[in-house]
């Protein structure tokens, strides 16, 4: 029996790398073309699960900072800001203080990525001021909420970010840096966050910033960790 009866065989392309034809694998003269891209792009039901999912999964890490006393970094950071100082509605300021970078969002990133976030921003905060009405947390330890809070907060980032969404503003600027100049999302909005944080002190008490710190960089983490040029293919 000839090799041929198994199927296609693998071929080298034009730099010597192996590639195996298959049906989730683009012929290999394909690579950068719109088939490429059309093989890789998301659907629009992959899409909707997918921002459905993050907007939960990120609304419940924002709830579980607030109920600690705690803040996140990002324009999340400065809603609860507001929230903490003024008694703010903390959804209503974390929609207004992302709306200057949606101007960038179209320039930038294209209107996908725009509405996209502006939905996932929107929803974001209705969800996380509904979630006490919905789940009440008797007691959270700050620490706990500096480490659950963080780690739900950056999974629902990276999920937004790999549906070519975020959570707006400093969000924002950080895909666009990586896109453009390889920088790592984590670190660009790691540096924002001390900053923050800094500021914090000027509202919360220096163990409430000590744990928002530490939730702030469990944060960063997840994005440094999960999401870097290239290793997803997905858009």
């Amino acid at each position: 029996m000839s090799l041929d009866s198994h199927g296609p065989a693998p071929c080298d392309d034009a730099d010597g790398h192996l590639v195996t034809a298959g049906p989730l694998t683009p012929p290999p003269d394909s690579a950068g073309t719109l088939a490429d891209e059309k093989a890789l792009r998301h659907s629009v039901a992959e899409d909707v699960q997918g921002m459905i999912l993050a907007t939960l999964v990120a609304s419940l890490g924002l709830a579980i900072f607030a109920k600690g006393g705690l803040m996140i970094g990002g324009m999340a950071g400065l809603a609860f800001l507001a929230h903490y100082a003024f008694d703010w509605n903390f959804g209503l300021v974390f929609v207004l203080v992302n709306l200057p970078f949606y101007c960038v969002a179209v320039r930038r990133m294209g209107w996908e990525f725009t509405l996209k976030t502006f939905a996932a921003v929107t929803a974001c905060g209705v969800l996380t001021d509904l979630l006490p009405r919905w789940a009440d947390f008797a007691h959270m330890r700050p620490l706990y909420s500096a480490l659950v809070g963080g780690a739900l907060a950056g999974l629902g980032i990276l999920f937004y970010i790999r549906h070519r969404a975020s959570l707006g503003g400093i969000g924002i600027l950080a895909v666009y840096l990586q896109r453009t100049r390889g920088w790592s999302a984590g670190k660009v909005q790691m540096s924002f966050d001390t900053l923050l944080m800094c500021v914090a002190f000027f509202v919360l008490s220096p163990s409430q910033v000590m744990y928002s710190a530490i939730g702030a960089v469990v944060l960063s983490l997840v994005l440094m960790f999960n999401h870097r040029p290239g290793r997803y293919m997905g858009v």
